[in-house]
């Protein structure tokens, strides 16, 4: 045997029988997505009893059948692992929760090829990641902005990827965070209905657009503050910048934002004397279906330093 190549044996289960070969060889190999599965089929790593390469991923399966499936090595990520500090909030083989600082970026790309969150992630899960789709690399599923801080989950194998990112596409993540705002919300309680796309004046921007991506954020306010309140906004659906561009909207911009935010007369001394230059805003609770074992998992990170310091001088 190929020293970069593992041996799996798969036996088609007796509900199986009579299904597709990929959709059956899925079932029995539930760490693979079927994606993956079509492929090995189709590149002649799936072999019958005879040892001869079953390349037809569509062909009836057998109840009783059994296949030996030649797992490669995954193949080394594009990006470089780096030793960059995490916090871990939990882990296991399946996947790992990180509460990622501000200024962290999350996934390589131009301007920031290298130092990011996924660079951390390959060095921190040496050897643990089984691949996803074949390429050993953690599975990111959602992301938060660099300048905000907090909760994200990222998956180690197809399996657990396929099945948070269901739960994503569901909008059955529960997902809080915590922003200081200018102003005082009024309603202090309610909800925002307002689809989000790219702007049609600054490609950079989002903004509230006509027929954009349906996006709803429910807040409530936590504590009135100086000019303005800690808030917090439960997300039902996951768009970029969408807590960010939807507060803007009701006229209660995040502190710091320098992006969708303006500055009152009043904050401008309290940021500046602070150091303050990120988007007040926090992932401060995740909350899902482990895609494996099916408990419920949650979690929650209490505000970091700058912005509890943000917090504390504006307390009226």
């Amino acid at each position: 045997m190929d020293g970069g190549v593992s041996i799996i044996d798969a036996e088609i289960a007796g509900a199986a029988d009579g299904w597709r070969l990929d959709r059956a060889l899925t079932e029995a190999l539930p760490n693979l997505s079927r994606e993956r599965v079509k492929a090995l089929i189709s590149s002649g790593q799936v072999l019958g009893i005879d040892g001869v390469a079953v390349r037809d991923p569509s062909r009836k399966a057998i109840a009783g059948q059994r296949f030996s499936v030649e797992m490669p090595k995954p193949a080394p990520a594009h990006n470089e692992p780096q030793a960059i500090a995490l916090d871990v909030v939990f882990e296991d083989e399946h996947l790992i929760v990180i509460d990622k600082p501000a200024g962290l970026v999350v996934h390589p790309a131009a301007g920031n090829l290298d130092g990011t969150l996924v660079n951390a992630l390959l060095h921190h899960c040496a050897g643990q990641l089984s691949g996803i789709g074949g390429v050993a690399r953690p599975g990111i599923v959602h992301r938060i902005d660099k300048d905000t801080s907090g909760l994200i989950v990222a998956a180690k194998h197809d399996r657990a990827h396929v099945g948070l990112a269901k739960q994503f596409a569901a909008h059955s993540i529960d997902r809080r965070y915590r922003a200081i705002v200018a102003g005082r919300p009024n309603p202090i309680t309610g909800t925002i209905d307002a689809p989000l796309a790219r702007s049609p004046a600054n490609r950079k921007k989002i903004a509230i657009v006509p027929g954009g991506k349906h996006a709803v954020t429910h807040y409530r306010t936590i504590r009135p503050l100086r000019e303005a309140a800690l808030v917090e906004c439960r997300l039902e659906t996951g768009r970029t910048h969408q807590v960010r561009v939807h507060m803007t909207s009701i006229g209660n911009p995040l502190l710091g934002d320098p992006v969708y935010g303006r500055t009152k007369p009043v904050h401008r001394p309290i940021l500046e004397t602070l150091g303050f230059r990120r988007q007040a805003l926090h992932a401060a609770h995740l909350g899902f279906i482990h895609p494996v074992e099916s408990h419920a998992l949650s979690f929650d990170s209490e505000l970091p330093a700058d912005m509890q310091e943000l917090f504390t001088s504006l307390i009226v």
